[in-house]
């Protein structure tokens, strides 16, 4: 789960997109526990963690270079068939690291599928306490409806308190980890449907 500059491939392409400045934070783990349920689906993923959003710029609208990191996660996000978010819950809402990637997609305002037009989007969310999850949740879904996106009936709530994982990422939490894996589970169910689809469609044209 790299993040690489090239996207063809067979399978659907799932990108995985969140964390915290600090490496190994409770949403990173759980993004990468549902992007490894993808890629045991038969799924390509590339996952852009906390480290590698710290290293874009703000978002500048006025401004159209980008830098090559920025490049790099406009283009995933082109080619995905799916996504994956997950987000820290600061002070009730999604982190201004995770939010600022996701206003990077402006850039595909203009394409043939604007924004995430027809992809489901898993959404993670994880707190220290339970009151900030839902408020967090309900601003991601309506970010990624903003987007155009189709969240994933199933959404993963991590409290970072009562949730862990093992050294091999897979989390110590029963329900949880069950949350995660059918998380991982629609959303590369419904790539690959609208990937059937949208060849079929190519057919007929």
């Amino acid at each position: 789960m790299t993040v690489v500059t090239q996207f063809a491939g067979p399978g659907p392409l799932v990108v995985g997109l969140g964390g915290t400045t600090r490496p190994g934070s409770t949403s990173e783990r759980g993004l990468r526990a549902a992007l490894r349920v993808a890629e045991s689906l038969g799924a390509r993923t590339v996952c852009f963690d906390g480290r590698f959003l710290a290293g874009l710029p703000a978002y500048a609208p006025e401004q159209p270079d980008r830098t090559a990191a920025a490049v790099t996660l406009v283009e995933a996000v082109r080619a995905a068939d799916g996504l994956i978010v997950a987000t820290p819950a600061y002070h009730a809402g999604i982190s201004g690291l995770v939010k600022n990637a996701l206003d990077y997609l402006e850039d595909l305002s203009v394409d043939e599928r604007p924004y995430l037009d027809g992809r489901a989007v898993g959404c993670v969310v994880a707190a220290l306490g339970g009151q900030a999850l839902g408020s967090t949740l309900d601003s991601m879904r309506a970010v990624i409806h903003a987007l155009r996106g189709w969240p994933a009936p199933v959404t993963v709530c991590l409290e970072s308190g009562q949730v862990s994982f093992g050294l091999d990422g897979a989390c110590g939490d029963p329900k949880t980890a069950m949350r995660l894996d059918l998380l991982g589970r629609q959303v590369v169910g419904f790539a690959a449907a609208q990937c059937v689809a949208t060849a079929g469609l190519a057919r007929r044209r």
